[in-house]
């Protein structure tokens, strides 16, 4: 791993970018397996795949850490956004679409 001032090339400034890349990755399969535990869970309780207190509790969650890592939240909410539309997606395709739940909020 090298800081980015240490990359003296196009190459090996890819090469970090990739390696960055490949964490991204592999953290998002982490998180998908929360989200498939979310499912279990939601299961037993009769809750809805989207709960939309608890999306947008996630997405001030992550704002604040953008600004915390002086990157524009407006962007990193928009990326947000889509990961959890994917995630409520991923919930839906095993609990089915929310309708008899949509009441429930926890």
């Amino acid at each position: 791993m090298k800081a980015p001032k240490d990359c003296m090339t196009m190459a090996e400034l890819r090469a970090e970018i990739d390696r960055v890349d490949e964490e991204l990755v592999a953290r998002f399969a982490e998180r998908a397996t929360y989200i498939d535990r979310a499912v279990e869970l939601k299961a037993g309780l009769d809750l809805p795949a989207r709960i939309e207190a608890r999306v947008e509790e996630v997405v001030r969650n992550v704002r604040r850490h953008a600004v915390a890592h002086n990157i524009p939240p407006d962007l990193v909410e928009k990326l947000w956004r889509r990961l959890i539309d994917w995630s409520i997606a991923r919930e839906e395709a095993s609990l089915g679409p929310d309708n008899l739940r949509k009441d429930h909020e926890e």
